[in-house]
């Protein structure tokens, strides 16, 4: 069982990044059930590696390598990829995925755009749109800044189209 303080600890980042989270649920998953068993997954695979944590990177940077990581699996195994875990042996973190996807219909579009896109095309644009630089979405992705500039030009002019169409 892990001791009080790693608990509170991990609480906290969670909910300090918990829009971060939300977001790549809301790009990987279209239905609010899917991105909130997405959110479950992403946190029960941060708090199992959280202790290896060793803090060479950006707290950022590792939640954001987990969740894209947990999330491209859980679409490659499509159905059933939630697997569940004895509530006792994790924290408690309590997220309501507050996402009103009628306040904003230009958001939405780019979100329907952006569900069109194959995982490490969602992953990066995620990643721009966060302004992360090159050398970040380096680190998150493990693609070269070179291959990074040419996938991202190619995926600015698919959703050019996509949202033309």
């Amino acid at each position: 069982m892990a001791n009080k303080g790693l608990e509170n600890e991990f609480e906290m980042l969670i909910k300090e990044h918990e829009f971060l989270l939300n977001k790549i649920c809301r790009v990987y998953t279209q239905a609010l059930q899917d991105r909130q068993d997405l959110f479950q997954e992403i946190v029960i695979q941060l708090w199992k590696s959280y202790p290896n944590f060793k803090g060479d990177a950006k707290i950022s940077t590792w939640m954001y390598k987990v969740a894209i990581y947990t999330s491209i699996t859980g679409l490659r195994k499509k159905k059933n990829f939630i697997h569940s875990t004895e509530p006792e042996n994790l924290p408690q973190v309590g997220s309501e995925l507050q996402y009103d996807n009628t306040k904003d219909k230009q958001l939405e579009n780019l979100y329907t755009a952006i569900a069109q896109l194959n995982e490490i095309e969602k992953a990066i644009i995620m990643l721009y749109l966060e302004n992360k630089n090159y050398a970040e979405m380096e680190e998150i992705m493990g693609i070269n800044q070179g291959n990074l500039r040419v996938k991202m030009n190619r995926i600015k002019d698919k959703l050019k189209q996509i949202i033309k169409s």
